[in-house]
């Protein structure tokens, strides 16, 4: 158990900082079909960037690192209480090693655990089989993916596209429209696994479970393979592309599952997973508890460092002739309403990181600094403590600002905040308070936790930690932090205009396609 337990941490801290070869190389195709000079190739370019310092500095591709999910086969007789002590060993170990973010609540009280442990955490699922190795599969499915998934009881009224009937094409309804809500706030471009019947519990866990398919694999169901080609050719002409800045690529990978299910129940579940798609397998001998083999590790690999040093530019200069400006908090209301959506800011100074803890706490109380002016980072930063007793930003990309919708615009006002940086975009009561106050919102790349936690170059404080590492207020001073205006003063939201375009090309896929 104990080389076991090696064998698990080592599994967790590959699946945590590198992405398997399969996932690698859907990235690559993606970024060699976008249109240079456009905001989803500076998003793309900086996605490789990402995943290039995340592999060399052996640091989480993306600071939420999820809620993580074993999924293992075992031989007969092998003890399966013994191997969930190891793995939660492994984990706290992971989580202290700034290898996983502590993501571990108590739902009632709010607390963080600390070790990513707790009720129900880490999700360990075992099935016995008579092979004689143990497989183990682990996927890292972070919160902003994990919200946009969606399941569907059919028969039912589908926006844009009509109603979605109990059969292969209403299936087929249901997957396009789950595409499309999902947006940018999942950090698109995404993968998708799609369960068809069951229960509402085990349809969820059937779209899951096709997340562990490899991305070249091919259904070996004709009519499910026929659908995931259609998926895969069609979910890509709905523009919403990478981040939902806009694009030719929108979807990487789409794999679907089927099961029975009861006559009074036709439920399609779909499990969305972002760019990030940290999931790893390995085999390993029962007797000795080493790994044997690594799995999705197969083909191809893709060197992001080499295909790096073909680009003549860095991301941001990659945009053409659209603006690029320098700010330095504190900002002005001058300076913020000079901004418009589509330009590139690259931020000096101070910012102070805030997510759903926070911002609840500022409904009520008096901000611990100085907010007049100064810049929110919506983000939960992985961080760890030097030997000297100082602390360090491991990663730190953007979280899913949406959440933030019911208080954001108030918070600006009360507090004099100018500017916000999230991803994902934010709805009309945050754009309205945006003109009103003189505010912008910033979209910065999600997942690019290495690339932003690069720009951090050192950390000035911390307020409100007993709220948990990634829900405190950090003070963090950035250099050429880099993020595109994507809401501005004057009431335009690309978020909005692509939600809109993407709707109206939905609905080009209402009539039948397949009998």
């Amino acid at each position: 158990m104990e080389k076991f337990q090696q064998s698990m941490y080592q599994l967790i801290v590959e699946t945590s900082t590198k992405l398997p070869k399969d996932v690698r190389r859907a990235i690559a195709r993606a970024k060699a079909r976008e249109n240079a000079g456009t905001r989803a190739a500076m998003a793309l370019t900086t996605i490789a960037g990402n995943i290039k310092m995340a592999d060399e500095n052996v640091s989480p591709i993306c600071q939420d690192t999820g809620l993580p999910t074993f999924k293992i086969k075992v031989p007969v007789g092998v003890n399966q209480i013994k191997m969930k002590e190891a793995i939660h060993a492994a984990i706290a170990q992971a989580t202290k090693d700034g290898k996983l973010r502590p993501n571990s609540v108590d739902s009632l009280t709010g607390e963080n655990s600390g070790d990513n442990l707790g009720v129900g955490v880490p999700v360990i699922k075992f099935e016995q089989w008579e092979k004689d190795y143990i497989d183990v599969r682990l996927i890292l499915k972070g919160g902003g993916c994990e919200n946009k998934n969606i399941q569907y009881s059919l028969p039912c009224e589908l926006e844009g596209l009509g109603r979605a009937g109990r059969d292969l094409d209403g299936i087929r309804k249901c997957i396009l429209h789950a595409v499309y809500q999902a947006q940018g706030q999942g950090c698109s471009a995404g993968f998708i696994g799609v369960g068809i019947g069951g229960d509402r519990s085990s349809g969820y866990e059937l779209a899951k479970e096709q997340l562990f398919r490899s991305v070249d694999d091919v259904n070996p169901n004709e009519q499910l393979r026929q659908l995931e080609e259609y998926i895969m050719e069609n979910a890509n002409k709905l523009g919403i592309g990478t981040m939902g800045f806009g694009g030719e690529t929108t979807l990487l990978g789409c794999k679907i599952g089927v099961m029975h299910r009861i006559p009074a129940s036709f439920f399609v579940s779909v499990a969305y997973n972002c760019w990030a798609f940290r999931r790893l397998g390995v085999k390993i001998d029962p007797e000795t508890g080493e790994i044997q083999e690594w799995f999705y590790q197969e083909g191809e690999d893709v060197d992001f460092a080499r295909e790096l040093e073909k680009a003549e530019q860095p991301a941001a200069a990659q945009l053409g002739d659209k603006r690029e400006i320098v700010l330095e908090a504190p900002l002005t209301e001058e300076q913020v309403r000079n901004l418009k959506v589509g330009d590139v800011v690259r931020i000096n100074g101070m910012i102070y990181t805030g997510r759903d803890a926070i911002h609840k706490y500022l409904m009520d109380h008096d901000a611990p600094v100085d907010l007049n002016g100064q810049i929110i980072y919506h983000c939960g930063p992985v961080m760890l403590k030097d030997e000297s007793g100082n602390w360090q930003v491991k990663a730190a990309g953007p979280t899913t600002s949406i959440r933030e919708e019911p208080y954001q615009g108030e918070i600006m006002k009360k507090f004099g905040v100018r500017a916000v940086i999230g991803k994902g975009g934010m709805g009309a009561k945050t754009l309205a308070a945006l003109k009103e106050h003189g505010g912008v919102y910033l979209n910065a790349i999600g997942g690019a936790a290495q690339y932003y936690a690069d720009c951090i170059k050192s950390v000035e404080g911390v307020d409100l930690l007993e709220f948990g590492i990634p829900e405190a207020m950090w003070h963090l001073k950035v250099e050429n932090f880099t993020a595109v205006v994507t809401m501005d003063s004057h009431g335009n939201s690309l978020h909005e205009d692509v939600e809109k375009s993407s709707l109206e090309k939905l609905a080009q896929f209402k009539e039948p396609v397949f009998k």
